[in-house]
């Protein structure tokens, strides 16, 4: 029950600061449950794409939108650690789908100053808001995954440096005809 509301508390808030062991405790159960709605997410993307939308079972409809059976089932499976609909329906709808592309490390935990008063060691477990860290950390290393990924940014920047080359050559081009005239009136100067 203890961590239940821990993970309630995680949900709707995004960070929280309780001790370490604690911590640690909810990390896994936190883990499981953003999984599990992003199971959800995936099964209801699949079951609409593949289901004519007269064939939707509206039975399976909760919290406003249409859910498939693989959907209600992580539901159920969530809600029966977590009982609060509306924290259920934000790990569905927001979290769930935010961390779609992710694979694991939801959360992060930060060990802060101990507490006042027992010394308990202290720390802050939050929900990452980053997408992904591979992908800065492959830039950074510069590996075959980052380059991959800096292909079409190298193209554009390709592109930006040949536009560039265009307006330099235009521009001597301009200077040049500009020059043409005076050199011929100072020549036609020397002549006389």
């Amino acid at each position: 029950m203890l961590l239940a509301n821990l993970a309630t508390s995680l949900f709707t808030h995004g960070r929280i600061t309780t001790t370490e062991a604690k911590a640690k405790r909810l990390r896994p159960l936190a883990e499981r449950l953003i999984t599990k709605a992003k199971y959800a997410h995936l099964a209801n993307e699949e079951y609409v794409k593949a289901t004519p939308e007269a064939e939707r079972k509206d039975k399976y409809s909760e919290s406003g939108f249409k859910t498939s059976p693989g959907a209600l089932h992580h539901r159920r499976e969530i809600t029966k650690v977590i009982r609060n609909k509306d924290v259920v329906h934000r790990l569905l709808a927001e979290i769930g789908p935010f961390f779609v592309d992710r694979d694991g490390g939801y959360t992060r935990i930060v060990k802060t100053l101990p507490r006042k008063g027992d010394n308990a060691k202290m720390a802050i477990i939050e929900l990452v808001n980053e997408k992904t860290v591979t992908s800065e950390a492959e830039k950074a290393r510069g590996t075959k995954f980052a380059k991959k990924a800096d292909a079409p940014k190298a193209d554009e920047a390709k592109a930006d440096e040949t536009e560039v080359e265009e307006t330099e050559a235009t521009a001597e081009a301009e200077a040049k005809a500009e020059d043409t005239p005076a050199e011929e009136k100072s020549e036609k100067k020397d002549e006389s």
